[in-house]
Parts: C-alpha cells; sequence; structure tokens
C-alpha cells in the first residue's frame, strides 16, 4: 500500500495531465464532426492492419498444410487430363493414356531428408512399401524431374537425386526430338549436361528439355529444364549445358509414379540383349 502511495505522490502531475488530455481530447472529438470523423478512420485503419498482419501471419504457419494439400490436389490431376480414365486407389492415383497405350501410378509424398553439397546426392521421402511404393519408381517435383527410387522400408523410401554423379536420364530437346543421356557433372547443383546430341543439330539457348519415351521408368514429356549453354567438343557431339527446371534445395513435395507395365517391357526387351 505504501509503494502504491509513493507510486501516485511521484507521479500526481502525470497522471493529471494525462486524464485531463484525455478528456480534453473526448470532448473535441465528440463535438466536432470532422475530428470525429478523422479518428475513427483513422481507428478503423490501424484496426485493418493489425488484422492483415494477423491473418497473414497464420496464413504463414498454415504453409505446410497448404502445401501438402496442394501436392495431393497435383497428384489426382493427372487424373482429369481429357485423354485419361482415373481409377480409385487408396494410395494411388492411376492414370491410363488411351492415346500411348500407357498406365502409370501417381502418388504425392514430402521429403524428410535432403543433401545437395555432395558428389552422391540423395533424398528420403516420408513413404515406403505400407504405401506402395518400391525401388525403380520415378520421381518429379512441382517444376520436373526429380530423381528415382533406389531403396523403401516399410514408411520410408530413399531416393537418387538427379545431382547424383550416377544419376543417367534419357532426354530429349523438344523442338528438334533429338535425344541423349543427360548426367550431372558434380559442379552446380542447378546444372545437368546433356551428351550425345550430333553437332548437325540446330539448338537454341532457352531450348526445353524432357524425358523421352524410351525410359521405362519416367513417363514422356516430363521437364527437365532448359538449355543455357552449348559448345562443340572434340567428338561428333555437342557438350550442352541444362538449367535444371527442380530446384533442390527449395524441394519439399514430390510425387512418385509407377508404371504398371514396367515389368512386361524390361522382361520382353532382356531377350534381345
Amino acid at each position: 500500500m505504501r509503494n502504491l502511495l509513493n507510486f501516485l505522490a511521484r507521479y500526481i502531475n502525470l497522471i493529471l495531465f494525462l486524464l485531463l488530455e484525455g478528456i480534453a481530447i473526448y470532448l473535441v472529438v465528440t463535438a466536432n464532426n470532422y475530428q470525429n470523423s478523422r479518428v475513427i478512420n483513422g481507428v478503423r485503419g490501424i484496426t485493418r492492419s493489425t488484422e492483415e498482419r494477423i491473418t497473414n501471419t497464420l496464413n504463414y504457419l498454415r504453409l505446410r498444410d497448404i502445401n501438402s494439400s496442394l501436392s495431393s490436389e497435383n497428384a489426382t490431376l493427372h487424373n482429369s487430363l481429357e485423354t485419361m480414365i482415373r481409377f480409385e486407389d487408396p494410395y494411388f492415383f492411376m492414370v491410363s493414356d488411351t492415346t500411348k497405350n500407357q498406365q502409370y501410378e501417381y502418388t504425392s509424398a514430402i521429403l524428410v531428408n535432403n543433401s545437395v553439397n555432395r558428389q552422391k546426392n540423395f533424398f528420403t521421402i516420408n513413404k515406403g512399401r505400407n504405401q506402395g511404393i518400391d525401388k525403380d519408381m520415378a520421381v518429379v517435383g512441382p517444376d520436373g524431374v526429380a530423381g528415382l527410387i533406389i531403396a523403401s522400408s516399410e514408411n520410408f523410401s530413399v531416393a537418387m537425386s538427379v545431382i547424383n554423379l550416377d544419376f543417367r536420364l534419357s532426354s530429349r530437346i523438344r523442338s528438334s526430338g533429338y535425344f541423349g543421356s543427360l548426367a550431372w557433372d558434380g559442379s552446380d547443383y542447378r546444372y545437368g549436361v546433356l551428351n550425345e546430341i550430333p553437332q548437325h543439330v540446330l539448338i537454341s539457348i532457352g531450348d526445353t528439355v524432357e524425358t523421352t519415351s524410351y525410359s521405362s521408368i519416367f513417363p514422356e514429356g516430363v521437364m527437365v529444364g532448359v538449355i543455357s549453354e552449348y559448345e562443340r567438343s572434340g567428338s561428333d557431339f555437342y557438350r550442352i549445358k541444362v538449367s535444371l527446371s527442380t530446384n533442390f534445395r527449395k524441394l519439399s513435395h514430390i510425387n512418385v509414379i509407377r508404371n504398371l507395365k514396367k515389368s512386361e517391357q524390361e522382361t520382353l526387351e532382356k531377350v534381345f540383349k
């Protein structure tokens, strides 16, 4: 009690000033329409700004859930193409391409581990054999090719990243149709190298590079990247630098793709090898 009285005695003048100032402002605002409207508009502006900040903060905190939802919707959208037929599956969405007689299954997943600074990079996803995922399945991100499943446990899978010295991908230049082998040279995670394109082929900076139909793992036409540089090597082929469409430092949500006719194709091809 004594501390309270000491506080009031010490700050009595300031307290009286603030009280009288508040009464004066109240009288001015209530007695004059102009001041009244300005104060009301000011309070509304502060309230609106505060609400926007709160909303933006809540939306930011919900981004993980939003990304998961969008990733699932992206897998579903593969089945809404005009030439495709959808069948429900607990884990995968089956897609039957009636034009090219190919069948694929899609499922979304989330990265739980990733590396980009090594010569042989891998990433881990939160689905495994219990969810129907096994080795030799394609992995694509929102912007294009991401990697290849190489091992699975019950609830997790490890994929070899495109930025791995052992990764190879049959790729073609969309404008000309000429195909070669895309690999990573270990220097920059943003770029791959497309080889085996003959030097008589006309190519340009910015040409799109995509997957071919010769892979039993990746569907045809999946984005790989765009040509950023090219040079004539000592052989009869170009050395083409490709700016990869997937940013592996930001990769978080992916789709895993299974080719239902992969075994049939590979069994037949083994006869002639």
